[in-house]
């Protein structure tokens, strides 16, 4: 029975790594990734479409995003999804395919972008501790109905508690590979 909440725990911990790698992919870093745009939602006949739904979308250099609809008709509705976005860029249509040079990031967004993903981080890390509650509490009810000994509680706690620290440790690594990246010009 504990064996269960303990891979229950790193279950819903590693879903919420996953999560905030997610999360951290959408922010630009002056880099162009795929990423940034995918989930971009276009009005497409009154559907809200997601843009990697409608065309593909690539990364010929560093700084650049192509997206090339399968469906032309869709390139305006696109287009106006792209400039009513966070991203900050004006798509260029050559009637084919639809460019965004990503433009050097300046110290002050970079300092910008840094606060906004350690605040995401501290939200991953706050997910992790929320999980541990919630096993420390089933590991409770399972003294609590003798189901566990008061050792075993305290065993499986601890255990727990070192999963939770080697999680918070994977967010804290992320965290700065992500920082890293965004400073880098």
């Amino acid at each position: 029975m504990p064996q269960t909440v303990l891979k229950e725990l790193a279950s819903r911990c590693d879903k919420s790594i996953e999560h905030f790698k997610g999360t951290l992919l959408g922010i630009r870093t002056g880099r162009a990734h795929p990423a940034l745009v995918e989930d971009i939602k276009v009005d497409y006949f009154g559907t809200p479409t997601p843009i990697k739904n409608m065309g593909s979308v690539n990364v010929p250099e560093a700084r650049q995003i192509v997206i090339t609809p399968w469906d032309k008709t869709a390139m305006k509705a696109i287009e106006k999804a792209i400039q009513a976005s966070s991203l900050g860029i004006t798509p260029q249509n050559d009637g084919e395919s639809i460019r965004l040079n990503m433009p050097e990031l300046t110290q002050q967004r970079r300092v910008e972008l840094k606060k906004m993903v350690n605040k995401m981080a501290e939200e991953g890390r706050v997910a992790v501790r929320n999980i541990r509650r919630d096993a420390v509490e089933a590991l409770k009810k399972l003294e609590k109905d003798s189901k566990i000994t008061e050792d075993d509680l305290k065993k499986f706690q601890k255990e727990a508690q070192e999963k939770t620290d080697a999680f918070i440790k994977k967010i804290d690594a992320i965290l700065s590979d992500k920082e890293k990246e965004i400073m880098e010009k």
